[in-house]
């Protein structure tokens, strides 16, 4: 017993980064544990209750998971935490939700079902699940209201008793799909899978790499269900490439699949709709929610679901009758609202690390690079002297930042380059420096789509972006992304940001991630937050200094 995992107490895992054994540790680990510290040598998980719920949900034991501890670890697990990982997971299925069969041979009432008549009798107890029961049938069933069967997960998983959802899904009306082969594409194995894990599932989450293709899962489910589908994305641009995507790859035809945003208002048997247009309000209420029940729609589907607005949540609890779809590069939310996807869209039912699909050649290696700047003496005075909400503003937008720009770009040279940025006095002084276009979200639908095509064309090779292009933008071509500034130490963020880099390129390149950190400052602590999704996912970083960039 001598592996690089110290598994403690308080379930809490260390993980020795130079072990041998490290890398194949963390990828079994990742499954149902979050990485929480990420520093040079010893990495910090925790394994969490929803953690090992989802991990349940995508088909892992709690003894698969046990092994994977003991197998790994430097000393024996302590017994506490294996009697905690057994009995966590052993809740999720104690109760079911189904709908019984009705004398007519229909679908009838919603009844919650457990297998212990205490754990029934617990959580019947609770106020906040008991306005929801109707008819208690004997000690291990209960009738709930017919509108309920959202909040009622909702509630359960905050009690610990995470329910399996068997109520089954309207059919939606039906509407054949087909996916179009002519072009000699087909799906990749692991999209293969998580489709068939899904439906197995019934609904959920797919969590897949950007550029591993989670439009053409959404294209795949769509044609495995033949039923009218809405699908909700984060704004215009993508609800465009998901059209152009859905044209190119499946039966469907223009007439088949409607746009409804901000400027078009069209409910086909296809219809994409952005969150905006949805949380839209109109004398306080949401102007828009007919699209919810404008078409029988028998598959809904979430792009970019670590994004889903705080009110779509509660409008989902409403639609539990309709099959929910989400995709993602990354289950984490800087919101805390994981369980509330669990429960509402559904748990996660297919997980790819992103190394297993660059090993097998479906995404772009990546390396990544934190390039360390110092202040310069005026700077960093002004910087100690500044109350604390402003401090990460003066370090992120560090004029000494700009000469390491030019720098990576010259390094860079004829290769298509992402310049991000978060403020948009900087994101005007990159434009001007580096004579480069810019794209923000002041800028036109149509200007937006025209500079992404210019770049993927190759006529524009540096495009100085805000966060509008941290989603579902499709650049295939990018392999690098300088990383000037961010949301602070959003995960999510830098899970995207790389996302722009991963997508299988034509010229061969490999995708190279600069981050620019002002050192000894709040940028360079918010730096090792967001590297640390990274880092789960098996990536590390290289950290330069900016005065030997030249020779890295």
């Amino acid at each position: 017993m001598n592996g690089p995992l110290i598994v403690q107490s308080d379930r809490t895992v260390l993980l020795e980064v130079a072990h041998p054994q490290a890398e194949e540790a963390r990828h079994e680990l990742a499954v149902f544990a979050e990485l929480e510290r990420a520093p040079e040598f010893v990495h910090t998980y925790r394994i969490t209750r929803l953690g090992l719920w989802n991990a349940r949900a995508a088909g892992h034991t709690a003894e698969q998971m046990l092994a994977t501890l003991e197998d790994y670890a430097k000393f024996p697990v302590p017994q506490s935490v294996s009697i905690d990982i057994a009995e966590t997971v052993g809740r999720y299925g104690r109760l079911v939700i189904e709908r019984d069969a009705s004398p007519d041979g229909q679908s009838g009432e919603l009844i919650i079902t457990a297998t212990d008549p205490a754990v029934l009798a617990e959580i019947t107890r609770s106020p906040k699940v008991g306005q929801f029961l109707g008819v208690r049938r004997s000690s291990t069933e209960w009738t709930l209201l017919p509108w309920a069967r959202g909040q009622v997960k909702q509630e359960l998983l905050k009690l610990g008793w995470p329910a399996e959802d068997h109520a089954g899904y309207t059919p939606g009306t039906p509407h054949q799909i087909d996916l179009n082969a002519a072009d000699g594409w087909g799906l990749r194995p692991y999209q293969v899978q998580a489709i068939d894990n899904f439906f197995t599932g019934g609904s959920g989450v797919v969590v897949l790499p950007c550029g591993a293709g989670k439009t053409l899962v959404g294209a795949g489910a769509m044609a495995r269900a033949d039923t009218t589908t809405l699908i909700l994305v984060t704004n215009t641009v993508s609800a465009r490439q998901w059209r152009a995507e859905l044209l190119k790859r499946t039966s469907l035809t223009e007439d088949e699949i409607g746009e409804y945003s901000g400027q078009v208002k069209e409910i086909r048997p296809v219809t994409i709709a952005t969150y905006q247009i949805l949380t839209a309000k109109r004398k306080g209420e949401y102007a828009h929610l007919a699209l919810l029940d404008a078409l029988d729609w028998g598959l809904i589907v979430y792009d970019e679901v670590h994004l889903l607005p705080a009110p779509v949540f509660k409008l989902t609890a409403d639609l539990q009758a309709r099959r929910r779809l989400g995709l993602t590069a990354t289950l984490v939310r800087e919101d805390g609202r994981e369980s509330d996807v669990f429960s509402l869209i559904g748990p996660k039912r297919f997980d790819a690390p992103w190394k297993e699909i660059e090993a097998q050649g479906f995404i772009s290696p990546a390396s990544c690079y934190e390039v360390r700047i110092d202040l310069p003496q005026q700077e960093r005075l002004e910087y100690a002297a500044s109350a604390d909400d402003e401090r990460y503003r003066l370090a992120a937008t560090a004029p000494a930042k700009l000469g390491v720009v030019k720098e990576l770009v010259a390094k860079h040279a004829g290769e298509r380059i992402l310049v991000i940025g978060q403020y948009l006095d900087q994101i005007d002084e990159l434009a001007l420096a580096l004579d480069a276009p810019k794209l923000t979200g002041a800028t036109p639908i149509d200007e937006r789509e025209r500079l992404y095509q210019d770049f993927r064309e190759g006529k524009t090779t540096v495009l100085v972006v805000s966060k509008v292009a941290n989603f579902s933008i499709d650049l295939p071509e990018a392999t690098v992304a300088i990383q000037v500034s961010g949301s602070f130490g959003s995960r999510q963020e830098e899970a995207q940001r790389l996302g722009r880099l991963l997508r299988p390129k034509e010229s061969g390149l490999p995708a190279n991630f600069y981050t620019l950190v002002a050192r000894d400052t709040v940028d360079q602590d918010f730096a090792q937050n967001r590297q640390r999704f990274l880092a789960e996912q098996g990536y590390s970083y290289t950290i330069l200094d900016a005065h030997a960039l030249a020779a890295a």
